[in-house]
């Protein structure tokens, strides 16, 4: 059998923030693949602004780098559990994976999940010890880790006997000794040309190439990229695309396009072995492949992971409708979501017997809350429901997601932690005290029950504690009512300005929302109530003005600092009765009824039917 030995496929894997595109970035800028004078921005992989600003990767990129007369193919996966589908059908499409792990925090659960993917793929792994430079680096210790996870998940012995490199990507250096740097990541480039297997070279056989990631452009359409695994693929080539139903469709590829550096080039013809996107094709989808019209033979289909989330999104008709956003119409907000479609695979969006309202479904809150955000920034204004699990029949069971948490935590919270995860039906299956006043928690929860807890989460370890979960099974649902929020919201009964005298008045009964100056509407929450029921108040009151001398005149009264919202808080605080208001400059809390007086009725009547 014949091998490509000029190129090699991998996927660069790893918990969140572990350093996976920090450390492509050095590998990019040693490669030589810029030109001297080419400007790079850090963490260049992350382009979408909203990656820039988080830190995170929520897309999975493709770059192409040349080391010596070999072509590396780098694919950097998300880290976050939401995007986990991406890493699954990425493995797909590579011969070997990078497995970045932080040399101080070592395993966490998003690195169980990538490893787990990446064995059931039979890869062949290289293990980085990345942030060696770290004062408190324990590369020794870690390195067991690692090896006890390789075992725990059913590695064979080829995979155990994974090469380990020491580096530093944000130093841009690396060796094979945990005490000693090398001035460059030359060892590592040696790494993957030695213990990544070459690609087979089957270019005179039927083609075969299958589509992993999904992308959209206004000039050529949907574009398909993956994997050629076996054949030629040629621009003005007549092919067969085998659909996921069974039905085949013709078409001609239009363009191609190879990965070189950050950049896609459009080139004539592509191999076995080669990443490439194409064009020509309207409605291809993750996981159809593209064969000869005379030899059609598909590959297995990949499997996309079903959404465990779902939200309603209604057209904004709040009082302060269509003030600050651009797009504010059901066919605006509709064509929106199905845009998200053309590349969103683990997306779904159904209609609802309203005109104005979608049902979105996803992987989980962060998933969703970025799309939201995405359509904020872009102009658009839309109200949003609370997020609710989606519960599916499973043999004539109704079953619920449930996820597996991590929780790093100083020794003196995890009594506190216990507690509130135990009331949300968590079930601890492990625990780990480090021995250096650090404590690790293993539970098995209800989605349901995270819903809402990242909030409380930080408040009882005071932003200590650090939380992660991945999805794990649907397991029967459990009585009774999980999670929720337990405290009563402050809701304005007035429309207007907020005033410091209306604040002042009435933050004794909680926590307030919202600043002096910001405009209010009838119905709008501003505030949480120190009790279990809501309270309607008037915090738009002036104070009134008299000739009368106060005896407390000289006495000035200040104000507590009012707590503003992220839009992922917003989304979490949210109750049943609850809809939060998105627009390009705002994220209100509102109540679904805005009038109190209906809002009571509404209350009664509920009462009285569960009462009979």
């Amino acid at each position: 059998m014949k091998y490509r030995q000029d190129i090699r496929n991998i996927a660069i894997i790893a918990h969140v923030d572990h350093g996976k595109t920090t450390l492509v970035d050095q590998l990019l800028k040693q490669s030589g693949t810029f030109r001297s004078n080419e400007h790079v921005e850090d963490r260049a992989m992350d382009s979408n602004e909203i990656e820039r600003e988080r830190g995170i990767t929520i897309l999975a990129k493709n770059t192409a780098i040349f080391y010596k007369d070999t072509k590396i193919n780098i694919l950097d996966t998300p880290g976050h559990a939401d995007f986990g589908g991406e890493v699954e059908r990425i493995l797909k499409m590579v011969d070997g994976v990078l497995l970045i792990v932080d040399a101080f925090e070592g395993c966490m659960p998003q690195t169980r999940f990538v490893l787990k993917k990446a064995l059931e793929e039979n890869l062949t792994p290289i293990v980085v010890v990345n942030k060696i430079d770290r004062d408190a680096a324990r590369p020794e210790e870690v390195i067991d880790e690692v090896l006890d996870l390789f075992i725990e998940l059913g590695a064979n012995e080829e995979q155990l006997e994974f090469p380990v490199i020491y580096a530093s990507g944000i130093n841009g250096t690396a060796s094979k000794d945990p005490l000693k740097q090398e001035e460059n990541m030359q060892t590592l480039f040696d790494a993957i040309i030695e213990h990544i297997p070459a690609p087979t070279d089957n270019r005179e056989q039927g083609l075969q190439f299958q589509v992993a990631l999904l992308d959209y452009n206004d000039y050529v359409g949907r574009i398909g990229i993956g994997r050629i695994f076996r054949g030629t693929m040629k621009v003005g080539q007549q092919v067969a695309l085998m659909k996921l139903d069974g039905t085949v469709k013709q078409f001609r590829v239009t363009k191609l396009f190879g990965f070189f550096g950050l950049k896609r080039q459009e080139i004539k013809e592509a191999f076995a072995g080669d990443l490439v996107a194409v064009s020509g094709m309207e409605d291809i989808n993750v996981g159809e492949t593209v064969c000869p019209i005379e030899h059609q033979e598909p590959l297995t289909p990949l499997r996309i992971d079903e959404p465990t989330l779902q939200m309603t999104f209604l057209v904004n008709n709040s009082p302060f409708a269509g003030r600050e956003g651009k797009y504010i119409t059901s066919r605006k907000i509709e064509e929106r979501l199905n845009n998200q479609l053309q590349t969103d695979v683990s997306l779904r969006v159904k209609n609802t017997d309203s005109p104005d309202a979608w049902i979105v479904s996803g992987r989980g809150e962060l998933h969703l809350s970025i799309l939201i955000e995405n359509m904020r920034r872009e102009g658009f204004e839309l109200q949003v429901s609370k997020p609710e699990v989606i519960v599916k029949e499973i043999d004539g069971m109704r079953c619920e997601p449930v996820e597996r948490v991590q929780i790093d935590i100083p020794e003196e919270f995890t009594g506190g932690v216990m507690e509130s995860i135990g009331e949300r039906k968590g079930e601890l299956i492990d625990m780990v005290n480090n021995g250096n006043g650090q404590v690790r928690l293993t539970f098995m929860i209800p989605a349901r029950g995270l819903i809402g807890y990242t909030t409380e989460f930080m408040t009882l370890t005071h932003g200590y504690g650090i939380l992660n979960h991945s999805f794990d099974s649907y397991k029967p649902m459990q009585a009774g009512q999980v999670g929720g929020r337990r405290q009563g919201v402050l809701v304005s009964i007035e429309t207007g300005k907020v005033s410091t005298y209306g604040i002042i008045q009435v933050e004794d009964r909680g926590t307030i929302f919202v600043e002096p100056g910001t405009e209010i509407y009838e119905g709008m929450i501003v505030g949480e109530h120190n009790r279990e029921n809501d309270l309607g108040v008037n915090i738009t009151k002036l104070k009134q003005m008299t000739n009368m001398r106060s005896a407390t005149k000289d006495q000035t009264q200040s104000m507590k600092k009012p707590r503003i919202m992220t839009l992922e808080e917003a989304l979490e605080y949210l109750n049943d009765d609850e809809y939060c208001e998105v627009t390009p400059q705002s994220i209100r809390l509102r109540k679904k009824i805005l009038n109190k007086s209906e809002r009571e009725k509404v209350a009664k009547k509920k009462k009285y039917e569960s009462l009979n």
